[in-house]
């Protein structure tokens, strides 16, 4: 069989390619977690928001921003529309009243608890090739590395890092593709 590793015959590089496996693995996912979670403002965002504001000690809206990648001015409409679903609330942060700490309502846990036992369905779905020991060990894995880069570069400068990966700037990749 072509393809597999130790079999004598070359793999496919396509089957070795980190971007592609984990760019099918998100597609997949987000297909099936737009089901999931689609109802909710923002869909699979606001279900993020959901999740991150479902911990103590609350958290500010920069926070939040920061650790799910989301622009502030875009994570502010967004909370306002959960805001108005009835799902979270906003306070005056008592460290900082100029800063507001974002919590879920009852019915905000209620929906998110939902929506988690759904997404772990969609999960389940999606790692059936896995024994149940494969696929803890492959959360384990991508949690770390996730973890990891999450740390190193909170999302603010991947784009840089991929400029450099190629060697020029986008502007120019962009140019040299357009060119006949």
């Amino acid at each position: 069989m072509s393809g597999v590793p130790g079999n004598g015959l070359d793999p496919d590089p396509i089957n070795e390619d980190l971007g592609w496996m984990l760019g099918v693995l998100f597609r997949a996912y987000a297909r099936a977690a737009e089901h999931a979670v689609g109802d909710l403002p923002g869909g699979p965002r606001g279900y993020q928001v959901l999740t991150a504001a479902d911990r103590e000690p609350p958290r500010n809206q920069g926070a939040i921003a920061e650790e799910l990648g989301i622009d502030r001015t875009v994570l502010t409409y967004l909370i306002d529309d959960l805001e108005q679903d009835g799902l979270v609330v906003r306070r005056p942060d008592p460290a900082d009243r100029r800063s507001r700490l974002v919590t879920l309502t009852a019915a905000g846990r209620e929906a998110a608890s939902r929506r988690r036992e759904t997404l772990r369905t969609v999960e389940s779905h999606l790692l059936q090739p896995l024994t149940a020991q494969q696929a803890a060990a492959l959360r384990d894995l991508l949690r770390r590395v996730a973890c990891a880069a999450q740390e190193a570069d909170p999302l603010t400068d991947l784009c840089q890092v991929a400029e450099e990966a190629v060697g020029q700037p986008p502007a120019r990749r962009r140019r040299a593709a357009r060119r006949p």
